[in-house]
């Protein structure tokens, strides 16, 4: 934030700015941010996982995502399969002998040698699949090596699965494009679609450890769970798991147990359930209170026993599933002013969990960190000695944000979708 006399302060999120005072981001703070736009704005989206290698740190970066939208009619919105490429990093900027900053610096990629500004443009193909109805929710899996397909939750009561190999083909090289468009665009229907959900909702989730088996929760406070069978299709129990007494807002599968998955509701709480014991007995653990009112969005840890949650309170809580149900949670953070609406533990740091809210804030935590016996950053003058030492970053500049995903081939890339478009960083905390 600068202020006219050209100085800058530090911001805190939910404090006025003053007259003639503007946000200005840190670029020094990022080794890459972009920006990119979709005409429609996108709920929900999904990382493609590609070819390209694992742990993968050097620019240019290529991703693949798949995203819905929810455009002003039912006619309008697509399902859209994303390649983003020639992702650069930030330049660093040096310090001059007169005190300035240099930003045309070299990048950190040693491939960044001899490349022009033309040829640093971040590029973005995009593959549309027509789709009646705005799209709640986008989940990606494979059911088997190179069979990419996206479970899709529409405002139409509706779950879909599309096979995404036609449009990933299109995105590949123009060849691909020109031929989806001639022949195969207008063409693609979902490969299954169950229609026994009493309305529509969001809580959509693939098991990491099951190849093919899918939960689907409904705002009627239905949960669904999908077994696949040969022929590219699906069973789906018609009995549905319903102890819950609202709305189904997000579902995680275990990352360990192929038949536990955990979900949380409107009711303020968090269940954890086993399929192996059926829908009417399959509620195993229950946090009645997770939150003061509406529980939005769960994360599973892929390395450590603990379940985050985010909710209409603001709150963050990371809970211990090894002590799940007595209404303690091992830390909570309230930095958020406004709902949490999403949430997700890093993909390479098992300490480090982001989160956003509708109050256009995105934050970065590691619970690795604690406050050392001096009290803290000491800046009092500021505010930064109340701020939680487990906070890492905060990003700011979307409006209305609604999902965020950690890139599981990139460490420490986050991707987040919002009503202005999409964001894509790598900050220098992780």
């Amino acid at each position: 934030m600068e202020e006219e006399e050209g100085e800058g302060r530090v911001y805190l999120p939910g404090l006025p700015l003053a007259e003639g005072e503007e946000l200005v981001r840190e670029e020094s703070a990022y080794r890459l941010f972009q920006r990119a736009q979709t005409g429609a704005p996108c709920l929900s989206f999904d990382i493609v996982h590609d070819n390209l290698g694992e742990g993968r740190t050097e620019f240019p970066l290529t991703l693949t995502l798949c995203a819905g939208t929810q455009a002003d009619t039912a006619q309008a919105n697509r399902l859209l399969v994303m390649k983003m490429h020639n992702l650069w990093g930030n330049k660093p900027r040096k310090e001059t002998s007169d005190g300035e900053t240099d930003s045309d610096s070299e990048s950190e990629s040693s491939g960044e040698e001899g490349e022009g500004e033309g040829d640093r443009k971040p590029r973005l193909e995009i593959a549309m699949v027509p789709h009646h109805g705005g799209i709640n929710r986008v989940r990606v899996s494979e059911l088997c090596a190179g069979c990419p397909v996206a479970a899709v939750w529409g405002d139409t009561g509706r779950v879909e699965v599309w096979e995404l190999q036609q449009p990933l083909r299109a995105v590949a090289d123009a060849q691909g494009m020109r031929r989806f468009l001639q022949e195969q665009q207008d063409r693609l229907q979902p490969l299954y679609s169950f229609t026994g959900h009493m309305g529509e909702g969001f809580a959509l989730d693939w098991s990491p450890t099951f190849p093919g088996r899918l939960a689907s929760g409904d705002c009627k406070r239905n949960i669904h769970v999908w077994e696949p069978v040969e022929g590219g299709t699906w069973n789906v129990d018609q009995r549905p798991y319903a102890a819950h007494s609202r709305s189904v807002e997000d579902i995680q599968w275990s990352p360990n147990e192929p038949t536990v998955f955990a979900s949380c509701s409107a009711d303020a709480s968090i269940r954890v359930w086993d399929t192996r014991v059926g829908p009417s007995r399959g509620c195993m653990l229950t946090e009645s209170g997770a939150h003061g009112s509406d529980v939005n969005v769960i994360s599973w840890n892929r390395h450590e026993p603990f379940v985050c949650s985010g909710g209409d309170d603001g709150v963050i809580h990371v809970w211990d599933l090894r002590h799940f149900g007595d209404g303690v949670s091992v830390a909570s953070f309230k930095l958020h002013s406004a709902p949490i609406t999403t949430v997700e533990w890093s993909t390479a740091e098992s300490s480090v969990v982001a989160a956003a809210g509708a109050d256009d804030v995105l934050s970065q935590w590691d619970l690795s960190v604690e406050r050392d016996g001096q009290g803290g950053g000491g800046d009092g003058e500021s505010g930064l000695a109340h701020l939680p030492p487990q906070l890492l970053f905060i990003h700011q500049g979307q409006r209305d944000i609604k999902e965020l995903h950690w890139h599981p081939q990139c460490p420490g890339l986050i991707l987040s979708t919002a009503l202005t478009g999409f964001d894509v960083f790598r900050t220098l905390s992780v």
